[in-house]
This record gives structure tokens, sequence and C-alpha cells, in this order.
């Protein structure tokens, strides 16, 4: 009888074949197909002898090939190119086998498709998968959903894989949660990208408008800031970007690149999902809206044009070194400031959403596999999971006395920051709404009774007294504006 494979992978593109090699690398028995041949082909003529690969060119083939319960992870074009691979899959398997969608996958198709597959006695996961095509050869962070019993089979193959933390060698992949959880919490990890991405961009910007300096010389500093509490992934990798000339006019590489940020989702979902949860993700929303208004080129060459009322887009620093040090340092903390909000606005929306869809997310665990492997890898989730591990977490990381402390400690950079850019002309919206949200968090009073007041007013809407229990309405257009409660029938008699 020939061999099984373990494990198959649909889709031979560039993060299906590195996904099948990784998985090869690790001692697994790896059945490969694509619906095109070719790209089957390429990889067993190129890598074919990385480790054992059982290529198929039909997908009964592929499932044949598999040991029982058979486990396939699709690796496709998400939409109706997965939806397609999976029926087909589902077409060809039978009871107790496992589909996994490994693709960027919106959390509420994936409820959908696993109740579906579940209906046929099949398990379905949906594995949220982050670290780009680096990370699917070499070890990603592995978000999957899923049942129970889907995870006994998949999680040592998963496992064996996995980015590994560089704290304690643990691998970062873990069970979020049933059906949709998955793809959930990489749909918030991503939404937490977009902000540090704009975050970290807003901070270059500063220091180019502010100093003066050359995208080299903002380099050299973003090397020294990653030495420290803002070590990531993101940092590192935009000292590299900084540093780097166009070979072919020997400009900084910054200069020659159209400032247009395109995106393709996952942060729209992550501020869309926070909207219908009633969670503010301010610092993601503003990213996202940043990328909508960098792509509005016709309307920016419109007001460069007809130049818009405002003063210049500059930030006066002092000409001596203590200044423009002063400066940079300000920028430095109110980066890692704006940082914790995003993430603790990103860990709000988590914990919102298992609510909702009754999933038990392990808070501690998701900042753990996130440690590694992903694109938002950074050395102070070691202090969320504490954070959440601590047993002593209320609500917002914010309220954790490290994040407290932090916070504190950058208050008055921060501010010094977002004021001097407004004043300078120069935009920062995921630096300003983190502050103002923070402002907002930290307010003992804010004018959202007068909302409440304007919302009674023109539609009845009611609100509630902080003397006294109860929802009251107030019959604002009658002489002495009579307040009833809303229970009474006159508040729908009136």
């Amino acid at each position: 009888m020939s061999e099984k494979a373990n494990i198959g992978v649909v889709g031979m593109a560039v993060m299906g074949s590195n996904l099948a090699r990784n998985l090869a690398h690790h001692g697994n028995t790896v059945a490969v197909f694509n619906r095109s041949y070719g790209r089957t082909e390429t990889l067993m003529n190129e890598h074919g002898t990385e480790g054992k690969f059982i290529p198929a060119k039909t997908i009964e083939e592929f499932v044949a090939s598999l040991s029982v319960p058979r486990t396939a992870i699709i690796m496709v074009k998400a939409g109706a190119p997965t939806e397609a691979m999976i029926n087909a899959l589902a077409d060809a398997m039978e009871p107790g086998d496992i589909i996994i969608d490994g693709g960027n996958t919106y959390f509420k198709d994936t409820i959908r498709r696993e109740k579906e597959i579940r209906a046929r006695g099949l398990h379905f996961v949906g594995c949220g998968i982050s670290g780009g095509e680096e990370g699917a050869l070499n070890g990603p962070s592995m978000m999957p959903g899923g049942t129970a019993e889907s995870w006994k089979t998949l999680g040592p193959i998963l496992e064996s894989i996995a980015a590994k933390a560089p704290e304690d060698g643990a691998p970062c992949v873990t069970h979020i949660g049933e059906n949709g959880a998955g793809h959930f919490v990489k749909m918030v990890h991503n939404g937490i990208e977009y902000a540090d991405m704009q975050l970290i961009s807003e901070s270059y910007d500063l220091l180019r408008r502010g100093l003066g300096l050359s995208p080299s010389e903002i380099g050299d500093i973003f090397a020294e800031w990653n030495k420290g509490e803002l070590d990531s992934y993101l940092v590192e990798i935009t000292e590299e970007v900084l540093h780097h000339t166009d070979a072919k006019t020997g400009k900084p590489f910054l200069d020659i690149v159209v400032d247009h940020a395109g995106m393709k989702g996952t942060g729209t979902w992550t501020v869309q999902t926070a909207l219908s949860l009633a969670v503010p993700v301010t610092g993601i929303a503003e990213a996202v809206f940043a990328r909508g208004l960098s792509s509005r080129s016709e309307q920016r060459k419109e007001a460069a044009a007809k130049t818009l009322p405002g003063v210049a887009s500059h930030i006066e620093v002092g000409s001596d070194p203590a200044s423009r040090k002063a400066f940079i340092e300000d920028v430095r903390r109110a980066l890692y400031a704006s940082k914790i909000i995003a993430y603790a606005q990103g860990f709000d929306e988590i914990t919102e959403g298992a609510k909702e869809y009754g999933w038990d997310i392990n808070l501690g665990d998701v900042a753990r596999i996130w440690r590694a492997g992903c694109i938002i890898r950074a050395k102070f989730l070691n202090r969320i999971s504490d954070a959440y591990d601590s047993g002593k977490m209320t609500s917002s990381l914010v309220f954790d006395p490290y994040f407290t402390d932090s916070l504190g400690k950058a208050q008055d950079s921060w501010r010094r920051v977002v004021s001097d850019a407004a004043l300078g002309g120069v935009p920062v919206p995921a630096f300003s709404s983190s502050l103002a949200y923070y402002d907002g968090l930290r307010s003992d009073r804010l004018p959202a009774a007068l909302i409440q007041g304007q919302r009674d007013f023109f539609g009845a809407h009611t609100y509630g007294r902080v003397d006294e229990p109860g929802v009251f309405h107030t019959l604002w257009g009658e002489e002495g504006r009579k307040e009833i409660k809303e229970d009474d029938s006159a508040v729908y008699n009136a």
C-alpha cells in the first residue's frame, strides 16, 4: 500500500507552495494540488527533494492520497474560488474529514460555511495565517477556529510549522474558538496592523517635516527605536525601507513611490464590525480613512491647485541639538502611547466579538501567538499576555499597571506632538484620534448628555437620569415641558 499524506495543501501559488514546503520540512507528508497542474509540477521540480510530497492531478486523486481523517488546507483566492474549492473537497471527502480555509476570509462567511459543512458531517476550520510569504515558509502565526475535535488532529501539524516565540520557544498557534473565531481574530490582527503602520508613517512624516531629515537619517532613528520598547517587526522593516535607495534614480526609495496606499478589505471589516458591536476602534478607523484619503488623487490635486487656506505644512523645531533631540523623543513616546491604544481597542473588539458570537477566546493566548511570525509581532506583546494572565484585568488594557504607567509617562510628549502637528498643518489622524480616545476614557462627564437631550427632543428616544433609575422622556412641545417615564402611556399618546 502506498504511503498516505497526513496533510494536504490546495493552491500552489506562492503562499500555498511555501506552506506546503514548510510542512514537508517538519516531517509531514504533504499532498499537493492545484487546479492547473503546471504549478504543482513547478513545486515538484524546484522543491520536490525538500521533503515528502504526493502530487495530485485531480481532486479525487488528492483526497485519495490523504490518511484518515483527511485534512486539507485551502490556499486559494478568497471569495468565489475558495467557495468552489470548499464544495469540491466536501463532495469528495467523507464524514469526519477536515477542511481548512487558510485565506483572509470574512468571519461571517466562515460561520456560514462551518454550519453548512458540519451539516454534511465534516469539520470546517477557518484559520487566519499571518506572516506573508516568508512566514508561510519559515513559520507563520496561525489563528485556527473550528471544533475541539478537529484541533486534536490539526493542532500537532500546525504546531510543527508555526513560528516559535523567541522568549520561550512556544509555537505561535492556538485553538482560538469555534467556527469563525479564528478568522475574526485574524481580522482584528490586520486592523491593528493598519493602525500600527499609519502611526509609524505619521512618525516619519513628523520627523521629516519637523526636522528636515532625509529618509536615511530617519531610518537611523527607527533603528535606535527598535532597540527599546518599540522593538517590533514593523519598526524593523521601516528602518530598511527608509534606508533603501532607488537603483534607477539614486533617490531615496520613498521619494519615487506614489503616495497612494492600497488595502484589501480586512481593515475595513474590522471597523465595520466594531461599529456593529459598538466598540470604538478610533485609531484603526483613522488608519483606514487615511488610506482612503491617500487614494483620492483628483481631490488632492484640486486642493493643491486651488490652494486651500491654511498654514504651511511645517513644524517649528529649534535648530539647537537639544530641541531636536527632545522632538525626536516626543515623537517616540507619542508613537508608543498610540500603539498601546491601538492594541487596547483591538483586544476590546475581540472581547465583544467573543460575547456576541459565543466564543471562549483566551486573550493571553492571542497575545502569545502574535509574538513571532505575524506582521504585528512586537516585544511588548509579552506585557499584554502578562496583563491578561494576571487575572486582574477588568476591561481595557490601559488599566493594567504597566500600560497605565507607560501612558502617563508618554502623555506630555503625546500632547505636544498632536498640538505641534495641528498648529503646523501636518495631518496626524491616528495620533490625534488615539489621544482623543484616551481623554474620552478619562473624562468624568462626556457631552453625550447633550446628544441624548437632542435625540429625545426630535425623536422621543428617551434618556436616563443620574439621580434615579428608569427611562425618561420630556414632552418638549408642551407647556412646562412635562417629564414622564417611558412606561407612561402618555409617551405614546402625546
